[in-house]
């Protein structure tokens, strides 16, 4: 068994002009996902079709042709064994059943939560929401969010995970390739006002790649957990199941 691997170094692996530029992009990728998720509900929001609406939530059952549903003002409920393309509101959440599959999900002000043994072939992602994952699911590319909770259990991220002020917890037989990200916030006072991320690497769990602080975080690692180097961060190990409160 691995132990983990711990580096007090702080954040600096890319020369000073690099960071920012590398900070603007993902910021930028989310505003976006933000405008972009608007308008594509907005252009279908008058063809009549259940699955693309301006006002309400959208159920898909499972049998239903494949296709993307979208929505502005509602949540998307995606059942157990369905299959769509895509599902992305601006003010709602998603909710992606077991065993059922998507190629991406996207929120603005929403929560997303992907089933167990569910599949998404791109990524999961939300401005302002938290994002769970459950036991057995795939998610191939990349976790991402500002604010809210990503929590990972016995499930498999293949791009990493990346936020700003949310804290992550990856429990069971996880395993993210890719890293973590907690990138540093765009103002000194945003980060004086959120709580301090906490991030828990439970037992059995394993992260490949550096796990990357840009900000000050609470990091937990167990004793029997995997992980890539840490940087910008000390880590505490725990024994158990979970780390003292």
């Amino acid at each position: 068994m691995n132990e983990p691997r711990f580096s007090h170094q702080r954040l600096n692996l890319a020369p000073p002009a690099s960071r920012p530029r590398r900070r603007a992009a993902a910021r930028g990728c989310l505003a976006v996902l933000a405008l972009s998720t608007a308008l594509a509900a907005c252009n279908d929001a008058d063809t009549g079709d259940e699955s693309n609406k301006v006002n309400g939530s959208i159920h898909v059952p499972a049998g239903k042709p494949a296709g993307a549903v979208s929505t502005v003002n509602g949540s998307i409920q995606v059942d157990a064994n369905a299959t769509i393309t895509s599902a992305s509101t601006v003010n709602g959440g998603i909710e992606l059943g077991d065993h059922a599959s998507a190629s991406s999900l996207s929120s603005v002000n929403g929560s997303i939560t992907v089933g167990d043994g569910a599949h998404v072939s791109e990524g999961a992602s939300s401005v302002n929401g938290a994002l769970s994952v459950g036991d057995g699911a795939d998610i191939a590319t990349s976790l991402a969010n500002v604010n809210g909770k990503i929590t990972v259990t016995g499930a498999h991220v293949g791009r990493g995970i990346t936020t700003v002020n949310g804290s992550i917890r990856i429990t069971g037989a996880s395993h993210v390739e890719g890293g973590i990200a907690i990138q540093k916030p765009a103002t000194e006072l945003l980060q004086i006002v959120h709580n301090i991320p906490t991030i828990v690497i439970g037992p059995g769990a394993r992260v490949q790649g550096d796990l990357r602080f840009e900000r000050t975080v609470k990091l937990y690692v167990s004793d029997k957990a995997t992980i890539g180097t840490v940087i910008g961060a000390t880590a505490i190990p725990f024994t158990g199941d979970k780390p003292p409160e």
